[in-house]
């Protein structure tokens, strides 16, 4: 980092007694970089990476300067380089990642070189969920021995695994069965900040799953990437993206009783894919969006590939510390936690008009309706009331208009199904179902 730069690295109470040192967005904008607490938490959040990473090699100084001179409305031309803080992979991609670490170790030891130094400079966590089959279900014991049955039949892959968490340093592995990826990065894997040689700094990352973007939910940035870029992050190298526009999402009053998380999740991905948020932050902020609990802003989140945003980011509150302390992180954590983001100007939702959005969508959240998904996309939404009359509207559309193109007769046939599906009379037949 530049003398110039170094300016910015300061401290702040940890909440136990001693201070951290952080590098401070309120004195960038202090030295005249730009109004800096008028741009987009994300956005912000994004800056301080590259702030702190800026070594004049693959982040200049003049990377600093163009994305806190972020304007709502402009032209897209720069490209940011985000160095992300972690990585989390699920099996199936993250795989073919931990064969190109082993195989460049493998290089340098037919070089006579040390195999060591091939190491992950951000932490990589890999989560085994994309295995799991149900051989026996209904028994006390049908977890128990479809767990075992999962490590014979993946015995080699898993060998594998173990053999890269004892060879990498920061290469941890989360075996199956404990859950699916995104859970598990919501529940464990996430610390919301996080530090290394004395520097605190906000937890970031890049996913091999579109639905990693379920962690914006507890105000961390990151999305879904492709093994490539994952392995580049990896290897300490800037994930680059174009400077994106962000769009608001103001969100007013609250859910009405019997609405859910997933039908207010159908209803903005509705209303985001009318505006047209494809490869944009989205951020919700306003009184509604305080409101909502933890899980349901994960739930809008992980949405976020099927309105077609980069993010849906809601920023950091006391109901993040809130969550992060109910998942068992330590209070000394949480207090650092909630200390660092009041220090860097980040802690709590904003009202409208206290950022600079390049658009703002409004929803009340008592308008929102019990809804359900489909019938073909799952961002499709036909609101439950309405449920038979499109059903019938849909079943004789044409296949062209996303309809089944049935004639209307089809409403009269029925089959007779078994208790195992199959459309024959047994004496275990359950119900006359009518398509």
């Amino acid at each position: 980092m530049s003398n110039e730069l170094k300016q910015f690295e300061q401290s702040f109470d940890l909440g136990n007694g001693s201070r951290g040192k952080f590098y401070s967005l309120p004195a960038l904008e202090e030295a005249g970089y730009g109004s800096i607490s008028r741009l987009p938490i994300s956005i912000r959040i994004v800056l301080e990476s590259v702030l702190r990473n800026c070594d004049g090699k693959k982040i200049a100084e003049k990377d600093v300067r163009a994305l806190a001179a972020w304007k709502a409305v402009s032209d897209r031309t720069e490209e940011i380089p985000f160095v992300v803080a972690r990585i989390v992979l699920q099996d199936f991609t993250g795989v073919p990642l931990l064969v190109d670490l082993a195989a460049m170790r493998s290089a340098l030891a037919r070089m006579n070189k040390n195999p060591n130094v091939v190491e992950p400079l951000v932490p990589v966590d890999l989560v085994v969920d994309h295995s799991v089959q149900v051989d026996f279900a209904g028994t006390s014991w049908a977890y128990e021995k479809n767990l075992e049955i999962e490590f014979y039949r993946n015995r080699e892959r898993y060998q594998f695994l173990k053999w890269g968490m004892q060879a990498f340093d920061t290469f941890k592995v989360v075996p199956p069965g404990i859950g699916i990826v995104h859970q598990v990065n919501l529940e464990y894997l996430a610390k919301g900040i996080l530090e290394k040689d004395g520097v605190s700094y906000p937890d970031t990352l890049v996913g091999t799953d579109s639905h990693t973007t379920m962690i914006n939910g507890l105000g961390i940035v990151g999305w879904g990437v492709g093994g490539i870029e994952a392995e580049a992050g990896m290897l300490g190298q800037p994930v680059y993206f174009l400077t994106p526009d962000v769009v608001g999402v103001y969100l007013t009053n609250s859910l009405k009783e019997g609405v859910t998380a997933t039908d207010l999740a159908l209803t903005v991905t509705q209303i985001l894919r009318n505006a047209k948020v494809v490869g944009k932050f989205v951020e919700f902020f306003g009184p509604g969006a305080r409101a909502l609990p933890l899980v349901d802003r994960a739930t809008i989140a992980n949405m976020a590939p099927e309105y077609g945003a980069t993010m849906g980011f809601f920023p950091i509150d006391e109901e993040s510390v809130s969550y992060l302390r109910s998942t068992g992180r330590s209070d000394a954590h949480c207090t650092a936690y909630e200390n660092y983001y009041r220090a860097q100007g980040l802690f709590g939702i904003p009202d409208k008009g206290q950022i600079d959005y390049s658009s703002v969508v409004d929803l009340d959240l008592g308008m929102v309706t019990p809804s359900v998904a489909g019938p073909k996309r799952p961002q499709d939404r036909i609101e439950l009331s309405k449920l038979k009359s499109s059903f019938n509207e849909l079943l004789t559309k044409p296949l062209s208009e996303s309809g089944y193109g049935q004639s209307g007769d089809a409403l009269q046939k029925s089959v007779v199904v078994n208790s195992l599906g199959e459309g024959r009379t047994t004496d275990k037949t359950l119900s006359l179902i009518h398509i």
